[in-house]
Formats: structure tokens, C-alpha cells, sequence
């Protein structure tokens, strides 16, 4: 149920972004909307931060699965237990940049009907890496839209990107990847009851948008072969506060059903689990030096507290408690 709610959803979302080709209806979809989906992306995505920066993190509670650093002829690990900030830099930009921890033992599973074995999902960390990058770099590559002049980098990318000089357009590398890891990502949470069990709607509506994106804008470059230079005019225009009406009306209607699910994608990404982008640098458990036996930490909260031990709860409780029968230490 959670999978058809959420694949209607999408599906009714882009049948409601193909009315931008209707007449009058393209200052709404290429224009109004943009700005307000990214006025709540980054409104929203800035209240998430300072949330979570707002949490106080009184004591050193790092991750670890190394040794930690301690006398000198004990070897230790410096990425798996940093003791510095700089090894806890280290750390961090193997887990941003590579998804160290998706490496780890992250499957179980039942040997011979009676022994738990922990072992490692190498298919799901390529195609998370298949994923993520290839979706970094198609961003990246729709940054010619936007600039004009387009920068000699994205140029540069957008060339290497396409360097196996398949098809007319050319398909791009990171186009065929970013579908396979998301197609592999989604299958894999179908496939497994466990993942199914656990999976509410919120899993699967971001991968169906993600695909929806994904298989509409594939779409207009090789099928459809949207009209280019009226897509470049509404974005530049999107960029620069100048709009012209006469390429709004010829963009199409594909091109806005597929605009208007990148602006549904801007204005939910703060509010759900894609956020975790942000969330993993604020994260005590990851961004911390394990330093607790160089360095003394004192918990900030520490004020004086008013306590009332035992012996004064006797003195106050003591004829009670031998009329209870209690035992008391003090006749």
C-alpha cells in the first residue's frame, strides 16, 4: 500500500506540472513555484540545521571500532577512533565522501538455520556511490542552464561525463547510474521482507520522485528533445529575475511536469530523512575526537545540586522505618 500511495503520488504530481504548457499557466509553474520551492529548501533547510545545532552535547560521545590512542607502543587506529581534530576531519570525509560505514557489517543473516552471521552489503554501498555522486554531478551539470556564460568547469565535467559518445544527444554516464542505483536501491527494499516490514511511505516517496526526475528529464533530452534554447531562456531568466513570456509558453509541458517535480523535491528535502546530507556534519557521534583519556572534559551543566543522603533520610525517617520493620544502621 505504502508503494502504490506513494508512486500515485508522484505520478499525480507530474500530471499536475504538465499544466505549466497550458496557456497563461507558465508564470505559475516556471516561475512562481521555483522561487517558492526554493525559498522553503533553503528557509527549511536552515531551520533544520540551527535545530540541530541548538542541541547541547555536554560530553565527548564519539563512534568508535578502533583502538583508541593511549601509550605510545599501543598501535591505534586514527580514523576508526580519531583522537584529534584532525583525524576526526579524517574521518568524516570518508564517510561523506566514499559512505565508509555502509562497508561494515550492515547485513544479517541465518547460517545453517541456527547461527547469526553479520557480513558486509558491498551492492549497497555501490549503488548508494552510484547514486549520490551521479546526482551531485548531474546538478552540477545543469549549472549551464543557469549561467551564461557557461563556467569552463562545467564544461569540462559535462565533456568527460559524456566521453563514451553514445547517442545523439549523447548519453551521459552519470544518467544511466543515477537510474541504476536508484532502480537497485529501490528493488532491494521490495525484495527484502525485513526492509519492506520497516518501510513506510516516507522510504519509498523519495526514490519514485528521484526517479520520476530522473526518467523525465532522460526523457526530454533523447525522446521528446525538448526545445533547448526556450529551457535555457526560462532558466537564465529563473537566475537573473528576467523573464521572458514567449519562452515560458514554448518550454512544453513534459519540461514543467518535470520542473515542477525538482521544486516538489526542493521544498521536501528539509522536512524529511534527505536532509541527512546536512545532519551527518552536526552529528556528535561522527564529528568528535575520542580524547577522553588526554583531556579532561567537564560537563558544563555541572552546578551545585542539593542532595540529601542516606544517613540525614534516616535521621529524618528512622522511627517510620522501625515501625515498618525496616532495618535502619542507627538504633
Amino acid at each position: 500500500m505504502n508503494v502504490l500511495i506513494s508512486l500515485a503520488a508522484v505520478g499525480g504530481l507530474f500530471l499536475l506540472g504538465t499544466l505549466g504548457g497550458a496557456p497563461g499557466m507558465g508564470w505559475i509553474f516556471g516561475v512562481v513555484l521555483p522561487y517558492l520551492a526554493v525559498g522553503i529548501g533553503i528557509g527549511g533547510l536552515i531551520w533544520r540545521v540551527m535545530s540541530w545545532a541548538n542541541v547541547p552535547v555536554p560530553f565527548r560521545i564519539p563512534t568508535t571500532c578502533g583502538q583508541q590512542k593511549s601509550l605510545p607502543w599501543i598501535k591505534s587506529n586514527p580514523l576508526e577512533n580519531p583522537h584529534n581534530g584532525l583525524t576526526a576531519v579524517g574521518r568524516m570525509a570518508l564517510e561523506v565522501l566514499f559512505f565508509r560505514s555502509l562497508l561494515r557489517n550492515t547485513k544479517a543473516e541465518v547460517i545453517d538455520q541456527r547461527r547469526l552471521v553479520y557480513t558486509s552489503a558491498p551492492w549497497l554501498w555501490i549503488g548508494a556511490m552510484a547514486f549520490h555522486w551521479s546526482f551531485l554531478i548531474i546538478l552540477v551539470r545543469h549549472l549551464r542552464l543557469l549561467a551564461n556564460p557557461v563556467p569552463w568547469c562545467v564544461t569540462f565535467l559535462q565533456r568527460a561525463d559524456g566521453f563514451l559518445e553514445i547517442g545523439l544527444p549523447v548519453i551521459y554516464v552519470t544518467t544511466v547510474l543515477f537510474l541504476a542505483g536508484l532502480a537497485y536501491l529501490l528493488a532491494r527494499r521490495l525484495a527484502s521482507p525485513q526492509l519492506r516490514y520497516i518501510s513506510l511511505a516516507g522510504d519509498y516517496f523519495p526514490l519514485f520522485l528521484f526517479l520520476g526526475i530522473g526518467i523525465s528529464g532522460f526523457w526530454l533530452r533523447h525522446w521528446t528533445k525538448t526545445d533547448i534554447v526556450s529551457v535555457k531562456q526560462v532558466a537564465v531568466g529563473l537566475s537573473g529575475f528576467s523573464f521572458d513570456s514567449d519562452a515560458l509558453a514554448a518550454a512544453g509541458s513534459l519540461f514543467y511536469g518535470h520542473l515542477f517535480l525538482v521544486c516538489v523535491l526542493l521544498a521536501y528535502f528539509p522536512f524529511s530523512k534527505l536532509s541527512h546530507f546536512a545532519g551527518v556534519f552536526l552529528s556528535p557521534t561522527r564529528n568528535m575526537a575520542n580524547s577522553n583519556r588526554s583531556v579532561r572534559h567537564v560537563n558544563p551543566w555541572d552546578y551545585p545540586v542539593k542532595v540529601h543522603p542516606y544517613d540525614e533520610y534516616e535521621d529524618e525517617f528512622r522511627e517510620k522505618m522501625k515501625g515498618a520493620g525496616v532495618p535502619v544502621e542507627k538504633e
